[in-house]
């Protein structure tokens, strides 16, 4: 929260996301994904999301796993980009990222 003056400017709102960094190491061998990557961070670092039906709502493809893991497609269904999503804090862990073809290895 800031204060200016009279005005009182409240972030709490906004969602954290950590774990940009597995994001930055995977665009440097898949740079397609980069801007998609960019428009995701910019969008749930945005967002207020309560519940996997706030996601739902603007990611309609997006899977719900055990334990508040969320799942994103991007750049259609050729990467997978997974999450856990703390809807209480206000964090979105960024766990992993790969191609559909990893995501088919994963274990959850």
């Amino acid at each position: 929260m800031i204060i200016l003056g009279t005005f009182v400017i409240s972030y709490e709102w906004y969602l954290k996301v950590i774990g940009k960094k597995i994001l930055d190491d995977f665009s440097k061998e898949h740079s397609d994904v980069r801007s998609q990557m960019k428009a995701w961070i910019y969008e749930a670092e945005e967002a207020d999301w309560h519940s996997p039906l706030d996601i739902k709502a603007r990611y309609a493809h997006a899977s719900f796993l055990a334990d508040n893991r969320v799942v994103f497609n991007l750049k259609g269904n050729k990467y997978r980009l997974d999450t856990k999503v703390n809807y209480k804090s206000k964090v979105v862990l960024i766990k992993r990222i790969g191609t559909h073809s990893e995501y088919s290895k994963w274990k959850f």
